[in-house]
């Protein structure tokens, strides 16, 4: 019996949330949230930032003789990945002001 209590009450407050979200004023959730999301975005670039960077070191020390080419396609790798920080950046200001 107290199981089919416990349901009903977290079935109300489930149900009943929407109640509390209708005062004005509260959290800027969007604000929050955009800060994780600039988080997350910058964690994946400097990742995939480290792991071009590796690859394209260890590419030249085996074979140095295309080491211009590898420089190139770093460079413009680097820049790729780094817009997507800029964009998500982007987004942020544009959804927050």
């Amino acid at each position: 019996m107290n199981v089919k209590l416990m349901l009903t009450v977290l079935a109300l407050f489930v149900f009943a949330s929407p109640i509390f979200a209708a005062d004005g004023g509260g959290t800027n959730w969007v604000a929050i949230t955009s800060g994780f999301s600039m988080a997350i975005a910058s964690a994946g670039c400097g990742i995939a930032q480290a792991k071009a960077v590796a690859a394209a070191a260890e590419g030249m020390a085996r074979n140095p003789g295309a080491a211009g080419a590898i420089r190139f396609a770093l460079l413009l790798g680097l820049v790729l990945i780094e817009s997507l920080a800029l964009y998500t950046l982007v987004i942020i200001f544009v959804k927050v002001s």
